[in-house]
């Protein structure tokens, strides 16, 4: 009997205990469960209402950071621009910043040069604005601005300014001090009318420079497909020819045209004229006497349809490859020497690149030291004149015939050349 109750007692005991262990395990489990887990802090709900909509559609980089500086969320703009990097921020004065925020609920903004990703180089770097504000009780919210784009403009906009200063600084005072010349020459006829002389010529290249800072402000401004029609381009090649006739007829410099006829491009007629007048009228100035500018025009084939190319080439002083980098910037001269002589302003071929990109097309150039240059201008074809020319010029373009017009432009009835993309020969002096 006694070893039986004491079995008894045994198991009861054990059972006992079996239940206040499984019972004790429940609630630790209960317990650790109701715990915030750190998988569960990265997850959409910590979020207060509203905010992953209004992150979604913000333009600036975000990033949530959570209390112990793991990433809650960012956007696909904060990835792009390296801020975040395995779970972390991986800016070091952002996430003190962040950390600080989070210490005093101050909102705080610094701005940042950052190396673009994968570069590591200080010339590509990245310019931001960063701006740190609490979210909620334990998140913090940092938005960056990408300031690259915006601080590259203002940097154009300065020296543009800088530039048009000073170009227009230098035929005012000219014309200021010629003004006292005439004055203290007012009983000298012949020295009066020298330097009247010298007042007209610096008065016309005031007004030049600023007509072509007009023309370049409206080919900037406005939306040449607005008035577009066809255009043909021997028009446009007559037109260039006639507004270098007298600069070409000094130096004695043959004008010569060719390729393929009866051509059409898309746009706006008066600055198609202006970009190819300014592609001509440099031809004439930077080639020495006695030599030739050839105007050539072909139809290319191009995917989304055909392109016109207009090509001038001219036996000049060619340019180095340093300055062919640079040649369409605004104000930029390779000689500014010779631009002085001739009247350039240093803004004819930023006006041909706006025109041939507003037009969807394109300029390059070749060039060689002491060969010559060619400019290239392609823009895309009027598709009511391809339609309706096809037939008729397809022949023309197959004989890849080759003849020169002559000084005054005159067709006389021969195709235009076919252009080859080939430079002309070296400028040989005629006796």
């Amino acid at each position: 009997m006694n070893v039986n109750a004491a079995i008894a007692a045994v198991a009861a005991l054990a059972g006992l205990c079996t239940g206040v262990i499984a019972m004790l395990a429940f609630r630790w489990s209960e317990r650790e469960q109701a715990k915030p887990t750190r998988s569960s802090l990265h997850t959409d709900a910590v979020l207060p209402p509203g905010v992953d909509t209004v992150l979604s559609v913000l333009r600036s980089s975000a990033v949530v950071l959570d209390e112990a500086d793991a990433v809650v969320k960012a956007s696909s703009a904060a990835y792009a621009l390296g801020l975040v990097r395995g779970g972390k921020l991986a800016v070091e004065p952002m996430l003190a910043m962040a950390r600080d925020t989070r210490r005093d609920g101050e909102i705080r903004q610094i701005e940042l040069d950052l190396p673009r990703r994968g570069t590591g180089r200080g010339g590509d770097a990245l310019a931001v604005s960063a701006r740190v504000a609490p979210l909620g009780s334990r998140l913090v919210l940092l938005l960056v601005e990408d300031l690259t784009e915006a601080r590259r403009i203002e940097a154009v906009r300065r020296d543009f300014v800088a530039n048009v200063s000073h170009e227009l600084k230098t035929p005012v005072g000219a014309l200021s001090l010629l003004s006292e010349a005439v004055m203290d020459a007012s009983d000298d006829p012949e020295a009066v009318t020298r330097f009247a002389g010298r007042m007209q010529v610096e008065a016309t290249r005031l007004t030049s420079l600023v007509q072509e800072l007009i023309d370049l402000s409206r080919v900037q401004n406005d939306d040449p497909l607005e008035d577009a029609e066809p255009v043909r381009v021997d028009e446009l090649v007559a037109e260039a020819i006639d507004r270098c006739r007298h600069q070409a007829g000094t130096k004695q410099i043959t004008m010569a045209t060719g390729g393929t006829a009866d051509l059409h491009v898309w746009g706006n007629r008066g600055q198609l004229a202006a970009a190819l007048g300014n592609l001509v009228e440099n031809a004439v100035n930077y080639s020495p006497a006695r030599t030739r500018v050839g105007i050539a025009a072909r139809r290319i084939p191009a995917t989304g349809g055909d392109l016109i190319e207009i090509a001038v080439t001219d036996q000049g002083i060619g340019i180095s490859e340093k300055d062919r980098e640079r040649i369409f910037e605004r104000f930029y001269r390779v000689d500014p020497a010779r631009s002085r002589q001739t009247g350039g302003t240093g803004l004819g071929l930023a006006i041909v690149k706006h025109v041939a990109a507003s037009h969807g097309g394109e300029v390059t150039v070749w060039s060689a030291e002491g060969q010559g240059s060619t400019f290239t201008l392609r823009l895309p074809e009027a598709g009511a004149a391809r339609d309706r020319d096809r037939s008729r010029s397809e022949t023309r373009e197959s004989s890849e015939s080759y003849d020169t017009g002559d000084l005054d432009g005159e067709d006389h009835g021969r195709p235009y050349e076919t252009f080859t993309n080939e430079p002309l020969s070296a400028p040989e002096v005629l006796p």
